[in-house]
């Protein structure tokens, strides 16, 4: 049978809408290449598209040809207000042959002497996306045909914003995953760290994350989490726990407190967002680890001389789902050279087997080693050559002892507020060398005598720098102090004994004074040397 010219003319039109007349378009090109053809096809003066933002009950202009200034001025629609509104509301076609305020929320639509509009909902999937709209303005008789033609445009249309969309999400959520991830894990003395990050290959970026911070008290914050959800959302949720939480640690060094306080938060400014998160502090001397879990998996413990095992504590319901949970606090013993290795469920779980599986594998992988060995041996058992589908995040912590024990380094500021970080980073570091508290005392008296001569006396208002170096040799530690300016005679007649003290602390004291600084090099015993 032969095709009428009205079916054929209609095919015609519809064929500039394939994906083979669209083949050398991408991205934005191919929506402005899109919404050229759909005037033309249309023979229509204007075609705006206006898209909603997820969750939101508002259009706004996302492209425009004809009335370019829409975009511009930033122009949004409520829904159900006015021609476009009633579009999205009613997910209908609608044809307009009257354009005023009276049928019009958009003024720049009538300013711009339209007498016809007509439009079609956005839909994939059944979700709203947006509104495609064309106005003339002469008036034009819009057919039945010109409502098909401009919906099957309006499918094309769709399918490009929902590919915009999805790959800008992706790509927006890894990015800010990333950035939200620490760049680097503090540096504190005696205690190792290491961590893994991966993100899933199928599944999509989730809001897996961790974080080690230092708290003004001297205390750490340990934390590990994961967003339930994919893609941007959870990325964004990930990103205001993490936010939230570093805030609460500071009120409180109790991690059931803080959990308490987050969970509050979200449930009144994130409603239906759940996460589990474990949340660790150690205080100064690192012995004993306080930890509280909101509905997350328990951390792997390794000490020497035992096998690893997971830590024993309530797993609290996850953030977001119980209001008024009641949440408890557990005590670790962190005993030297023991290791605790916290991990989110993409390390452990796989649809082809029981959770069990994964988690008994970790555990008899896990050993009291350097962090950065533990995190490389437990990511070649775990996951090996095959690609995560949930993110991986892993984070290893390794309380140093005697036998492991790397120098402390510092270079600081030559200002008083150094030397209690001083203090603190000497304190934690001797107490992996086994130094009994006389020991330490004379150690802190006089390498603190030693920086704060340099932070006194080495420089003028310009200041600079003071660096510290202590290094276990046998049963010796040896203290190197240097600053790089010339300290100044002593003032008053209770000034200038510094260095009688040093050497009344501690076994042997040598002062080096040249054009490149004040060296002050301080040994002294901490006991007999261990294995």
């Amino acid at each position: 049978m032969a095709m009428t010219a009205g079916a054929e003319e209609k095919l015609r039109r519809i064929g500039f809408f394939t994906d083979s007349a669209l083949a050398d378009f991408h991205g934005d090109e191919r929506l402005t290449e899109l919404l050229g053809r759909v005037r033309q096809v249309m023979h229509a003066d204007t075609a705006v598209i206006l898209l909603t933002e997820p969750g939101g009950r508002e259009l706004f202009a996302a492209a425009a040809l004809g009335v370019e200034n829409e975009v511009f001025q930033g122009v949004r629609i409520p829904f159900g207000a006015g021609f476009a509104g009633r579009i999205a509301v009613e997910r209908e076609p609608v044809l307009l042959e009257r354009v005023d305020e009276s049928t019009v929320v958009n003024q720049l639509l009538w300013e711009k002497g339209l007498q016809t509009l007509l439009g079609v909902p956005l839909l994939s999937g059944g979700e709203l996306l947006g509104v495609l709209h064309v106005g003339t303005i002469a008036h034009h008789g819009f057919t039945a045909d010109d409502v098909e033609v401009l919906q099957m445009a309006a499918e094309r249309v769709a399918v490009s914003v929902q590919t915009q969309r999805s790959q800008a999400s992706r790509a927006a959520a890894t990015e800010l995953q990333r950035s939200l991830l620490p760049a680097g894990l503090p540096r504190i003395p005696a205690l190792d760290m290491a961590a893994r990050y991966v993100p899933g290959g199928q599944a999509g970026v989730a809001g897996d994350w961790y974080d080690v911070f230092v708290l003004p008290s001297g205390w750490i914050g340990v934390v590990i989490g994961d967003v339930v959800g994919h893609d941007l959302p959870a990325a964004v949720v990930m990103g205001r726990l993490r936010s939230a939480l570093r805030a609460y640690a500071l009120e409180s060094v109790d991690p059931a407190d803080v959990l308490t306080r987050l969970d509050r938060k979200i449930q009144h400014f994130e409603p239906g967002m759940m996460a589990t998160v474990l949340y660790a502090t150690l205080g100064p001397s690192f012995d004993r680890m306080n930890v509280s879990s909101a509905g997350h998996l328990a951390p792997v413990v390794a000490r020497p001389g035992a096998a690893a095992a997971f830590a024993e504590l309530p797993i609290d319901p996850p953030i977001g789902v119980v209001r008024d949970a009641r949440r408890q606090s557990a005590v670790l013993d962190l005993p030297p050279g023991a290791l605790a290795c916290f991990y989110t469920d993409g390390l452990v779980e796989r649809r082809y087997r029981p959770l069990e599986v994964g988690l008994n594998l970790l555990r008899d992988t896990v050993s009291p080693r350097p962090a950065g060995a533990v995190c490389a041996q437990v990511m070649a058992q775990l996951v090996g050559d095959e690609e995560p589908e949930d993110d991986v995040a892993v984070l290893a912590l390794h309380r140093q002892d005697r036998g492991d024990l790397a120098p402390l380094e510092l270079t600081l500021p030559a200002i008083p507020e150094s030397l209690k970080e001083i203090r603190t980073s000497m304190r934690r570091w001797l107490s992996v060398t086994g130094a009994d508290e006389e020991a330490t005392d004379d150690l802190l008296l006089a390498v603190g005598e030693a920086c704060t001569n340099s932070v006194e006396h080495a420089y003028g208002p310009a200041g600079g720098v003071v660096s510290l170096r202590l290094e276990l040799r046998g049963s010796d530690v040896f203290a190197t102090v240097r600053d790089q300016g010339r300290w100044r005679a002593p003032r008053g007649t209770n000034r200038g004994r510094g260095i009688m003290l040093m050497r009344k602390c501690c076994d042997e004291v040598e002062v080096e004074e040249g054009s490149g600084g004040t060296t002050v090099t301080i040994r002294h015993s901490v006991g007999d040397e261990r294995a």
